[in-house]
């Protein structure tokens, strides 16, 4: 089969890549669409991600979706030409925080193209893939597979919200308008929150949130610079801010715009060793400061969303590329003038 595999900075191949036996609790599924993530940019554009680096080829791609071609013989549940939600996270199940309801922190997590292990996790970019069976959640045959490949960053919104607490009715600011941050200020939305408030750095991201998200106003922080200002105050202004930019310049203004009490939730990975915490403010307003990383039950979640269409992510679908143009899509992915999500077309199926 093919497979789009990163050999390390700016050395991306579309190339051969074997098939393995299937083990009697896993599902061989062909993948569909996968949508190039923030983290596969970084693999390519500098071979690692945070402290993550590429030690060996790896096949990228973890936003995926696709079709059940076979079932190992303990799968009852899962059949052939089932349409079905992949989700790339492949916990232990056995470790306390698997029993206690995080299997995102599992400390023995394979998590597809991902260089946090090595040998490392083989992605989904590639044409077959095998699953362990709890990874595939199966869908009605009318299902978009191409919006269905958006579960697994809504998922990753859906647990930042989570990490919030209630929304309803509180002020909210979204620090990032990525591909992340417009799902999650989705989930803030359909969380109850009153306000909210997107920020980024180019005005095509802002528009989407603005015009097809439903945020209530945006802020454009290259251009405005003096926009947030207007929040800081003894008293703050916003209840939970949710940071998806990753950028360490966006941390120290935030904490200054927070209620006291408030919650700030960081999802944006920020490069090691940038990060200045205000450790004053967040000591005497009593700040939150929590981590969100990745999802647990939210991907089932996101799935039931997208499947019911009580959600619709595709605000942020920006177009498809084959398999073969592979390195075209990832050239064309980082253009956040006219980019949201780009996908990569790994099936040929609708």
């Amino acid at each position: 089969m093919l497979a789009v595999v990163c050999h390390g900075k700016e050395d991306l191949r579309v190339e051969e890549y074997p098939l393995v036996p299937l083990k009697n609790n896993e599902v061989r599924v062909q993948v569909s669409y996968g949508g190039i993530c923030g983290s596969d940019l970084h693999y390519f554009s500098r071979g690692g991600v945070g402290d993550f680096m590429i030690r060996e080829p790896m096949v990228l791609g973890h936003e995926i979706s696709g079709v059940v071609l076979e079932t190992g013989t303990d799968v009852k549940e899962i059949k052939s030409g089932m349409k079905a939600g992949l989700n790339p996270s492949k916990p232990c199940l056995k470790c306390n925080f698997c029993l206690n309801g995080q299997s995102n922190l599992c400390t023995n997590m394979f998590f597809l193209g991902s260089a946090g292990r090595f040998p490392h996790v083989q992605g989904g970019f590639s044409q077959e893939l095998i699953l362990r069976a709890d990874q595939v959640i199966p869908v009605p045959e009318a299902t978009s597979l191409l919006e269905l490949s958006l579960a697994e960053p809504l998922s990753v919104g859906l647990h930042a919200v989570a990490r919030a607490g209630s929304l309803l009715n509180k002020r909210v600011l979204v620090s990032g308008s990525g591909p992340i941050g417009l799902l999650t200020a989705l989930s803030a939305l359909h969380a109850g929150a009153t306000e909210v408030i997107a920020t980024d750095i180019h005005d095509y991201p802002l528009q989407i949130a603005k015009e097809k998200i439903g945020v209530q106003s945006v802020i454009n922080v290259a251009k405005q610079a003096e926009a947030l200002q207007e929040f800081i105050s003894p008293e703050g202004y916003f209840d939970v801010i949710l940071e998806a930019s990753g950028s360490p310049s966006a941390l120290p203004i935030l904490f200054q715009c927070i209620k006291r009490g408030g919650r700030i939730v960081q999802i944006g990975m920020l490069p090691p060793g940038t990060t200045s915490i205000p450790v004053n403010l967040l000591q005497t307003r009593e700040i939150k400061f929590i981590g969100a990383f990745r999802a647990h039950n939210e991907f089932a979640l996101a799935v039931k969303l997208i499947v019911s269409k009580r959600m619709d992510a595709s605000a942020i679908l920006s177009g498809t590329y084959a398999l073969s143009d592979a390195r075209s899509a990832f050239l064309q992915a980082g253009n956040r003038q006219e980019v949201i999500k780009l996908h990569l077309n790994l099936g040929d199926i609708s």
